[in-house]
């Protein structure tokens, strides 16, 4: 598939069939990902593979809008940053995560963002409880490094 019709292909897709991704594809996404530009050549992205079922129906529940096709996800990638290399690791990320579900068009899969960085975990609430620490503790993420969005990956249902 060549550029433009990933580009025409992309789009968000929230519900998958049953068949799970392969490992293989999942590492040459973060590949993929990795390629991306940061500021400075900071580097300052990281990516979590999520394939454990159990794992992606508790990322679902990190929000209570936005967030709970994770469980119908067959597998989900996080995107983190660093923030001790760059003050500008929030726009790092965001390179990094379309490059991330870019690379997952290419390989006839389908994807969709779930944004983790600033979002509270009850919308009626938005100066509680953040998604942020809730996906940190679920995935004993260190300090240093924030949960910036999840992508959430499958095959399209036929």
């Amino acid at each position: 598939m060549d550029f433009l019709e990933v580009i025409d292909k992309r789009h968000s897709v929230r519900k998958y069939s049953d068949r799970p991704v392969e490992r293989e594809l999942l590492d040459a996404m973060v590949r993929i990902a990795q390629t991306a530009p940061s500021s400075r050549n900071s580097r300052s992205t990281s990516f979590v593979i999520v394939e454990d079922r159990d794992t992606l129906d508790a990322l679902s529940q990190m929000r209570d809008y936005g967030s709970s096709l994770l469980a119908g996800a067959q597998a989900a990638i996080i995107v983190l940053g660093d923030t001790s290399k760059t003050d500008l690791w929030v726009d790092n990320c965001a390179i990094s995560a379309t490059f991330l579900q870019l690379a997952v068009t290419s390989m006839d899969l389908v994807s969709c963002w779930v944004h983790i960085n600033g979002r509270p975990r009850l919308k009626a609430e938005p100066e509680g409880p953040g998604a942020v620490e809730y996906v940190m503790e679920l995935l004993g993420i260190k300090d240093g490094l924030v949960p910036y969005c999840a992508i959430a990956i499958g095959y399209d249902l036929e």
